[in-house]
């Protein structure tokens, strides 16, 4: 008997409702990808790029800043491709540029680019540090938008108004 549960989609069948996540758009709909490999080809893919911003973020603290902004860029990118495996490239990226996110996005992507400037350019491991933070702040802001009231919860604990 086959085991049904959150892993095995598959034989969930239609106790499973196909949801933005899973609609049939995604960029590698034409591999013929079930949707138990498409979550798998996410997470293999947010792993990866997990794995190599964590090097990228070592080499940052030996000083390697040209290797660190390397690997902690190919990691982010890494990433964010495996949204492709859920959703498609091109509707991830007209949801990025939404109103309720395009700001955060637009931090986001520019602090990619500044951590570029803070190893090639500056040489300063200090403002590359700033720049993660800022990266992973405009991350969290964004993915926070996703989330129904999770924005407006986070501003409240902080005592901002939402």
């Amino acid at each position: 008997m086959a085991s049904k549960g959150w892993f095995n989609l598959e034989t969930a069948g239609s106790g499973i409702p196909e949801t933005q996540f899973f609609e049939g758009d995604s960029a590698f709909s034409f591999l013929g990808l079930t949707r138990t490999q498409r979550l798998y080809g996410f997470i293999g893919s947010y792993a990866v790029g997990l794995l190599l911003s964590i090097l990228g973020t070592i080499f940052l603290f030996i000083g390697a800043l040209t290797t660190f902004a390397l690997l902690y860029a190919l990691g982010t990118v890494v990433s964010l491709v495996g949204t492709g495996f859920l959703i498609g490239f091109f509707k991830q990226i007209k949801m990025m540029f939404k109103p309720i996110r395009v700001i955060a996005t637009i931090v986001f992507l520019v602090s990619i680019g500044l951590i570029f400037v803070g190893a090639f350019v500056l040489d300063s491991g200090v403002l590359c540090i700033i720049f993660v933070i800022i990266e992973y702040l405009a991350f969290l802001w964004y993915t926070l938008s996703y989330i129904p009231y999770a924005r407006s919860a986070v501003l409240k604990v902080f005592g901002m108004s939402g």
